[in-house]
Protein backbone atom coordinates (compact mmCIF):
# COMPACT_ATOMS: atom_id res chain seq x y z
CA UNK A 1 0.00 0.00 0.00
CA UNK A 2 1.33 3.42 -0.97
CA UNK A 3 1.00 4.82 2.57
CA UNK A 4 3.63 2.32 3.74
CA UNK A 5 6.14 3.32 1.06
CA UNK A 6 8.86 5.94 1.46
CA UNK A 7 11.77 7.39 -0.44
CA UNK A 8 14.97 8.01 1.48
CA UNK A 9 16.52 11.44 0.96
CA UNK A 10 20.29 11.90 0.61
CA UNK A 11 20.54 12.79 4.32
CA UNK A 12 18.76 9.58 5.38
CA UNK A 13 15.37 11.20 6.13
CA UNK A 14 12.37 9.16 5.01
CA UNK A 15 9.70 10.93 2.95
CA UNK A 16 6.34 9.32 2.06
CA UNK A 17 6.11 8.45 -1.65
CA UNK A 18 2.78 10.23 -2.10
CA UNK A 19 1.92 13.70 -0.86
CA UNK A 20 -1.15 15.90 -0.78
CA UNK A 21 -0.76 19.16 -2.67
CA UNK A 22 -2.57 22.16 -1.19
CA UNK A 23 -2.21 24.90 -3.81
CA UNK A 24 -5.45 26.91 -4.03
CA UNK A 25 -6.80 25.35 -0.84
CA UNK A 26 -7.71 28.34 1.31
CA UNK A 27 -6.37 28.98 4.78
CA UNK A 28 -9.93 28.82 6.08
CA UNK A 29 -10.52 25.29 4.78
CA UNK A 30 -6.96 23.92 5.01
CA UNK A 31 -7.29 22.60 8.56
CA UNK A 32 -10.26 20.37 7.79
CA UNK A 33 -8.67 19.28 4.50
CA UNK A 34 -5.50 18.20 6.31
CA UNK A 35 -7.47 16.51 9.09
CA UNK A 36 -9.48 14.51 6.55
CA UNK A 37 -6.36 13.60 4.56
CA UNK A 38 -4.64 12.29 7.68
CA UNK A 39 -7.74 10.26 8.56
CA UNK A 40 -7.60 8.67 5.10
CA UNK A 41 -3.94 7.80 5.60
CA UNK A 42 -1.88 10.58 4.03
CA UNK A 43 1.30 11.36 5.93
CA UNK A 44 2.81 13.97 3.61
CA UNK A 45 1.36 17.48 3.24
CA UNK A 46 2.81 20.01 0.78
CA UNK A 47 2.28 23.74 1.30
CA UNK A 48 4.05 27.02 0.51
CA UNK A 49 4.25 30.56 1.80
CA UNK A 50 2.79 31.65 -1.52
CA UNK A 51 -0.30 29.48 -1.01
CA UNK A 52 -1.36 31.56 1.98
CA UNK A 53 -2.51 28.50 3.92
CA UNK A 54 0.36 27.68 6.28
CA UNK A 55 -1.65 28.65 9.37
CA UNK A 56 -4.48 26.35 8.36
CA UNK A 57 -2.10 23.49 7.57
CA UNK A 58 -0.59 23.76 11.05
CA UNK A 59 -4.01 23.84 12.64
CA UNK A 60 -4.98 20.71 10.73
CA UNK A 61 -2.02 18.90 12.23
CA UNK A 62 -3.00 19.97 15.76
CA UNK A 63 -6.66 18.94 15.49
CA UNK A 64 -5.75 15.57 13.99
CA UNK A 65 -5.31 12.42 16.07
CA UNK A 66 -2.07 11.68 14.19
CA UNK A 67 1.19 12.45 15.99
CA UNK A 68 3.22 15.34 14.57
CA UNK A 69 6.25 13.07 14.24
CA UNK A 70 4.31 10.83 11.85
CA UNK A 71 3.51 13.60 9.34
CA UNK A 72 5.95 14.97 6.77
CA UNK A 73 5.31 18.68 6.25
CA UNK A 74 6.73 20.68 3.34
CA UNK A 75 6.59 24.39 2.72
CA UNK A 76 8.33 26.70 0.26
CA UNK A 77 10.05 30.06 0.56
CA UNK A 78 8.24 32.86 -1.25
CA UNK A 79 9.72 33.16 -4.75
CA UNK A 80 10.34 36.89 -4.32
CA UNK A 81 12.71 36.40 -1.37
CA UNK A 82 16.26 36.46 -2.67
CA UNK A 83 18.50 37.49 0.22
CA UNK A 84 20.03 35.67 3.18
CA UNK A 85 18.53 38.03 5.77
CA UNK A 86 15.00 37.95 4.36
CA UNK A 87 15.13 34.17 3.98
CA UNK A 88 16.17 33.67 7.62
CA UNK A 89 13.26 35.82 8.79
CA UNK A 90 10.85 34.06 6.44
CA UNK A 91 11.82 30.57 7.62
CA UNK A 92 11.00 31.65 11.18
CA UNK A 93 7.74 33.16 9.94
CA UNK A 94 6.66 29.82 8.47
CA UNK A 95 7.46 28.07 11.74
CA UNK A 96 5.40 30.70 13.56
CA UNK A 97 2.48 30.53 11.12
CA UNK A 98 2.30 26.76 11.36
CA UNK A 99 3.08 26.74 15.08
CA UNK A 100 5.67 24.02 14.52
CA UNK A 101 9.01 23.37 16.19
CA UNK A 102 10.43 22.16 12.88
CA UNK A 103 9.49 21.80 9.23
CA UNK A 104 10.32 18.51 7.54
CA UNK A 105 11.24 20.01 4.17
CA UNK A 106 11.61 23.58 2.94
CA UNK A 107 12.18 24.49 -0.69
CA UNK A 108 13.18 27.60 -2.61
CA UNK A 109 9.91 27.95 -4.53
CA UNK A 110 11.49 29.27 -7.72
CA UNK A 111 14.95 30.27 -8.94
CA UNK A 112 13.40 33.60 -10.00
CA UNK A 113 10.64 35.83 -8.63
CA UNK A 114 7.41 34.90 -10.41
CA UNK A 115 7.09 38.30 -12.10
CA UNK A 116 10.55 37.79 -13.63
CA UNK A 117 10.27 34.07 -14.34
CA UNK A 118 10.75 34.53 -18.11
CA UNK A 119 13.51 37.11 -17.94
CA UNK A 120 17.21 36.41 -18.57
CA UNK A 121 18.54 37.21 -15.08
CA UNK A 122 19.31 33.89 -13.38
CA UNK A 123 19.71 35.06 -9.75
CA UNK A 124 22.65 32.74 -9.17
CA UNK A 125 24.25 34.83 -6.44
CA UNK A 126 20.90 35.53 -4.75
CA UNK A 127 19.94 31.85 -4.72
CA UNK A 128 23.30 30.95 -3.22
CA UNK A 129 22.59 33.48 -0.44
CA UNK A 130 19.17 32.00 0.20
CA UNK A 131 20.64 28.52 0.20
CA UNK A 132 23.12 29.58 2.88
CA UNK A 133 20.16 30.53 5.10
CA UNK A 134 18.62 27.11 4.45
CA UNK A 135 21.83 25.38 5.46
CA UNK A 136 21.94 27.38 8.66
CA UNK A 137 18.33 26.58 9.56
CA UNK A 138 18.98 22.92 8.73
CA UNK A 139 21.99 22.78 11.04
CA UNK A 140 19.91 24.39 13.79
CA UNK A 141 17.22 21.71 13.47
CA UNK A 142 14.52 24.04 12.20
CA UNK A 143 14.40 22.12 8.91
CA UNK A 144 14.89 18.35 8.60
CA UNK A 145 15.57 18.55 4.88
CA UNK A 146 16.11 21.32 2.32
CA UNK A 147 15.62 21.57 -1.40
CA UNK A 148 14.52 23.59 -4.41
CA UNK A 149 11.58 23.86 -6.79
CA UNK A 150 11.32 24.70 -10.49
CA UNK A 151 15.12 24.54 -10.77
CA UNK A 152 16.70 23.70 -14.13
CA UNK A 153 20.11 22.05 -14.54
CA UNK A 154 22.05 25.33 -14.42
CA UNK A 155 20.18 26.42 -11.29
CA UNK A 156 21.03 23.15 -9.59
CA UNK A 157 24.68 23.40 -10.61
CA UNK A 158 24.85 26.91 -9.15
CA UNK A 159 23.81 25.61 -5.73
CA UNK A 160 26.05 22.54 -5.91
CA UNK A 161 29.09 24.66 -6.74
CA UNK A 162 28.84 26.74 -3.56
CA UNK A 163 26.91 24.67 -1.02
CA UNK A 164 28.12 22.73 1.99
CA UNK A 165 24.85 20.74 2.01
CA UNK A 166 23.42 19.61 -1.31
CA UNK A 167 19.70 19.96 -2.12
CA UNK A 168 17.74 16.84 -1.25
CA UNK A 169 14.66 17.58 -3.41
CA UNK A 170 13.74 19.39 -6.62
CA UNK A 171 9.98 19.84 -7.03
CA UNK A 172 9.01 20.43 -10.66
CA UNK A 173 6.04 20.47 -13.00
CA UNK A 174 5.91 16.94 -14.39
CA UNK A 175 3.06 14.84 -15.73
CA UNK A 176 2.02 12.78 -18.74
CA UNK A 177 2.45 15.02 -21.83
CA UNK A 178 4.88 17.29 -19.95
CA UNK A 179 7.71 15.11 -18.69
CA UNK A 180 11.13 16.83 -18.72
CA UNK A 181 13.02 13.54 -18.88
CA UNK A 182 16.48 15.09 -19.25
CA UNK A 183 15.99 17.30 -16.18
CA UNK A 184 14.54 14.39 -14.19
CA UNK A 185 17.46 12.15 -15.11
CA UNK A 186 20.03 14.85 -14.39
CA UNK A 187 18.50 15.67 -11.00
CA UNK A 188 18.28 12.05 -9.95
CA UNK A 189 21.89 11.42 -11.00
CA UNK A 190 22.88 14.17 -8.55
CA UNK A 191 21.20 12.22 -5.74
CA UNK A 192 18.28 14.66 -5.59
CA UNK A 193 14.72 13.35 -5.33
CA UNK A 194 12.33 14.73 -7.94
CA UNK A 195 8.84 15.65 -6.78
CA UNK A 196 6.10 16.09 -9.39
CA UNK A 197 3.52 18.78 -8.79
CA UNK A 198 0.39 18.96 -10.93
CA UNK A 199 0.70 15.23 -11.79
CA UNK A 200 -2.77 15.37 -13.35
CA UNK A 201 -2.04 18.59 -15.26
CA UNK A 202 -4.62 20.55 -13.27
CA UNK A 203 -7.31 18.29 -14.66
CA UNK A 204 -6.37 18.85 -18.29
CA UNK A 205 -5.20 15.23 -18.62
CA UNK A 206 -8.74 14.11 -17.78
CA UNK A 207 -9.82 15.40 -21.20
CA UNK A 208 -7.23 13.41 -23.16
CA UNK A 209 -8.70 10.48 -25.09
CA UNK A 210 -5.32 8.80 -25.71
CA UNK A 211 -4.60 8.69 -21.98
CA UNK A 212 -8.14 7.44 -21.35
CA UNK A 213 -7.50 4.42 -23.59
CA UNK A 214 -4.45 3.43 -21.52
CA UNK A 215 -6.29 4.01 -18.22
CA UNK A 216 -9.16 1.78 -19.38
CA UNK A 217 -6.66 -0.93 -20.24
CA UNK A 218 -5.71 -1.09 -16.54
CA UNK A 219 -9.26 -0.47 -15.30
CA UNK A 220 -8.15 2.68 -13.46
CA UNK A 221 -8.96 6.37 -13.66
CA UNK A 222 -6.82 8.84 -15.60
CA UNK A 223 -5.83 10.38 -12.28
CA UNK A 224 -4.65 7.03 -10.92
CA UNK A 225 -2.73 6.31 -14.13
CA UNK A 226 -1.09 9.74 -14.01
CA UNK A 227 0.05 9.32 -10.40
CA UNK A 228 1.37 5.82 -11.09
CA UNK A 229 3.25 7.14 -14.14
CA UNK A 230 5.15 9.63 -11.97
CA UNK A 231 6.00 6.96 -9.40
CA UNK A 232 7.38 4.62 -12.06
CA UNK A 233 9.72 7.38 -13.19
CA UNK A 234 11.08 7.53 -9.63
CA UNK A 235 9.28 10.76 -8.79
CA UNK A 236 7.11 11.71 -5.82
CA UNK A 237 3.68 12.87 -7.03
CA UNK A 238 1.74 15.60 -5.21
CA UNK A 239 -1.86 15.45 -6.44
CA UNK A 240 -3.96 18.34 -5.15
CA UNK A 241 -7.54 17.98 -3.98
CA UNK A 242 -9.75 18.91 -1.06
CA UNK A 243 -12.32 16.27 -1.99
CA UNK A 244 -12.10 13.24 0.36
CA UNK A 245 -13.39 10.83 -2.29
CA UNK A 246 -10.70 11.92 -4.73
CA UNK A 247 -8.11 11.75 -1.97
CA UNK A 248 -8.97 8.07 -1.52
CA UNK A 249 -9.04 7.31 -5.25
CA UNK A 250 -5.63 8.91 -5.71
CA UNK A 251 -4.11 6.41 -3.28
CA UNK A 252 -5.44 3.32 -5.05
CA UNK A 253 -2.46 2.89 -7.35
CA UNK A 254 -1.31 -0.65 -6.64
CA UNK A 255 -0.75 -1.62 -10.27
CA UNK A 256 2.16 -1.54 -12.74
CA UNK A 257 2.17 0.24 -16.09
CA UNK A 258 3.87 -1.93 -18.71
CA UNK A 259 6.98 -0.60 -20.46
CA UNK A 260 5.30 -0.20 -23.83
CA UNK A 261 2.54 1.86 -22.24
CA UNK A 262 5.03 3.98 -20.30
CA UNK A 263 6.87 4.66 -23.56
CA UNK A 264 3.60 5.61 -25.24
CA UNK A 265 2.63 7.95 -22.39
CA UNK A 266 6.02 9.66 -22.58
CA UNK A 267 5.25 10.56 -26.21
CA UNK A 268 1.81 12.08 -25.63
CA UNK A 269 1.60 15.55 -27.20
CA UNK A 270 2.22 18.42 -24.74
CA UNK A 271 -0.67 20.37 -23.25
CA UNK A 272 -0.89 23.70 -25.03
CA UNK A 273 -3.44 25.32 -22.75
CA UNK A 274 -3.87 24.83 -19.00
CA UNK A 275 -7.14 26.75 -18.98
CA UNK A 276 -7.52 29.14 -16.07
CA UNK A 277 -4.06 28.14 -14.80
CA UNK A 278 -2.29 29.22 -17.99
CA UNK A 279 -1.69 32.66 -16.48
CA UNK A 280 0.90 31.25 -14.07
CA UNK A 281 4.56 31.43 -15.21
CA UNK A 282 5.28 27.70 -14.85
CA UNK A 283 2.46 27.02 -17.31
CA UNK A 284 3.77 29.55 -19.81
CA UNK A 285 1.84 32.60 -18.67
CA UNK A 286 2.96 35.81 -17.02
CA UNK A 287 1.58 37.24 -13.81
Amino acid sequence: MIFNENYILSNGVEIPKLGLGTWEISDATAAQTVKKALEIGYRHIDSAQGYGNERGIGEGLRISDVKRSEVFVTTKLDAAIKSYKDAILSIDESLHNMQLDYIDLMLIHSPKPWQKFHEQEQYFEANAEVWRSFEEAYKMGKLRAIGVSNFKESDIDNILESCSIAPMVNQILAHISNTPLDLIRYTQEKGILVEAYSPIGHGELLKNKEIAVVANKYNVSIAQLSIRYCLQLGMLPLPKTDNPDRMKINTQIDFEIKKEDMDFLKRISPIENYGEFSVFPVFGGRI
